[in-house]
């Protein structure tokens, strides 16, 4: 008897669907083979298979058993083929029906018991957008797969339950779809903005960060808190979308980074990769490309923490994914492009010692060491980041101060309001673009969207022709005075925002 049991395959982060196509035959020599592009992990279904049925009751068929992963073109990578295979032996072997409306999927132990495994989240997307009404997921997927609405999820613990199930023998009720509450307020974050002393200017730009999701890049000696600035990003930032939530989630259940009865990622990721990871780490890649860094980064905080001893090519790299929020990877059989929608957080010693300039420390590296280390950095990288800030070393005064911790809460509350307002405002100016901040907003549309103030302009005009700025910086800096005046609840960017905006890229001393 021949049964068709659907299920999906993951290539890169999109999903594909897949008929299981098992052949129970009394005819030929008994046998049991995988066809249709199985990688090793989906080969060993077999085995696994075979002691897996017997401790469930199953009499495993002394037969031909033949399986097919349709289309037979398309690589099939990991064990989540175990239950539908199981379930495809069960009914071909008992002239059982198949549910036709239902995606199976998961792993099985040879105990009959079903593991937890990556994908979940996108088998319960994948029925809502093909019209499928139920999915059969390990216990352990089933909070994953329930962020879903309008799809039924069905808890499986072990094999012999489907087995009951698809002879009448269990009635089973599709568990309750996850309840996702997306707020700030439900996080704890190890460092905020309120926790940081002194350090105005810096704080400033993380302020205007979040608000237009500008990249910043920090440049201090060492201990004068940089990596504190950084890591106190993510405690200003507003919550994710339900999209936001949605788009992240998908990248993280591809990767396996969703823990078992864990559903959707409702946290802004942060990611800080050591500045020794590959390229592959950093960008995605591998035999078969999975997300990067990058990804994981999307829609949250990618941290670079001593840029300049980053690989020059992994930097070099960054170029297309910082302009494009994307990353394609080319291989000789498929190209797979991952999100990037990360905001860069980085920071760097202004030496190799890390003190030059340094009021009190003196410099011990010689001219030519220093401009080799900060030739690391190419012009064009250093072009693509918006905000660019010196920290300076904390005095003691500041150190010592004590501040009220009242004090310090309520005008957290009330920063975490005003950027909130200001993302409200450029998703409202954007809406018709399905934009979110200032900073995705394309050159082309600058003009359209941001409106200066000839006092403004006059401005601009000059620190370009003074520094020679590039075509890109012009239209950052406009994009940055978008973010100031939207923070100050002004529809158009006046002399004092532009000032403000130029402060973070170049010296204003005679351009005025």
């Amino acid at each position: 008897m021949l049964v068709k049991v659907k299920t999906i395959a993951v290539i890169g982060i999109k999903t594909v669907g897949v008929d299981v196509e098992v052949s129970v035959a009394s005819r030929g020599a008994p046998g049991f083979e995988i066809v249709g592009l199985p990688s090793k992990a989906t080969a060993e279904s077999k085995e696994r298979l075979r002691t897996a049925l017997a401790h469930c009751g199953f009499v495993f068929p002394e037969k031909r058993i033949v399986v097919n992963l349709a289309p037979a073109d398309l690589p099939k990578e990991g064990s989540i083929y175990d239950l539908p295979i199981a379930v495809g032996i069960i009914c071909a072997d008992k002239g059982l029906p198949v549910p036709q409306d239902a995606l199976f999927f998961g792993e099985v132990s040879l105990d009959g018991h079903l593991r937890h495994c990556k994908g979940a989240f996108l088998l319960a997307l994948f029925a809502k957008e093909n019209g499928f009404d139920s999915v059969f997921v390990p216990k352990d997927c089933c909070a994953e797969a329930g962020c879903i609405d309008e799809v039924k999820v069905y808890s499986l613990d072990t094999l012999r339950e489907i087995l009951l199930f698809l002879q009448g023998e269990l009635k089973m009720e599709p568990q309750k779809n996850t309840d996702v509450l997306l707020t700030s307020e439900q996080f704890s974050f190890e460092v905020e903005v309120g926790d940081l002393l002194g350090q105005t200017k810096a704080k400033r730009a993380l302020e205007i960060a979040a608000a237009g999701g500008h990249n910043i890049l920090f440049r201090g000696s060492p201990g004068s808190g940089k990596t504190m600035l950084a890591k106190a990003l993510p405690s200003i930032m507003p919550p994710l979308s339900l999209q936001e939530a949605l788009e992240v989630t998908k990248i993280y259940s591809v990767v396996g980074k969703i823990p078992p009865n864990q559903s959707l990622i409702t946290r802004r990721p942060f990611r800080a990769p050591h500045h020794a990871s590959s390229s592959a780490g950093i960008l995605g890649g591998g035999t078969d490309p999975m997300p990067g860094e990058i990804s994981l980064a999307h829609r949250g905080v990618l941290f670079l923490d001593e840029f300049a001893e980053f690989s020059r090519a992994v930097l070099e790299a960054l170029r297309q994914p910082l302009e494009e929020g994307s990353i394609t990877i080319s291989r000789s059989r498929a190209r797979f492009s991952f999100p990037a929608k990360f905001l860069l957080v980085a920071s760097y010693n202004p030496c190799p010692c890390g003190f030059f300039d340094h009021p009190k420390i003196a410099c011990s590296c010689s001219p030519s060491e220093v401009r080799r280390y900060r030739k690391k950095l190419s012009g064009p990288i250093l072009d693509r980041i918006d905000l660019h800030v010196s920290v300076e070393s904390i005095d003691a005064e500041s150190l010592s101060s004590n501040t009220n911790q009242i004090s310090v809460q309520q005008d957290m509350q009330d920063l975490r309001k005003k950027i909130m307002r200001a993302r409200q405002t450029q998703l409202t100016r954007y809406k018709a673009l399905n934009l979110i901040t200032n900073s995705e907003l394309p050159s082309k549309y600058v003009n359209t969207f941001c409106t200066l103030s000839p006092d403004a302009r006059i401005l601009l005009k000059a620190a370009v022709e003074k520094f020679n700025l590039s075509t890109r910086t012009y239209f950052k800096l406009i994009k940055v005075a978008q973010t100031v005046a939207d923070l100050d609840t002004v529809s158009d960017v006046t002399l004092d925002h532009m000032r403000e905006a130029l402060s973070f890229r170049v010296e204003q001393k005679g351009i005025e």
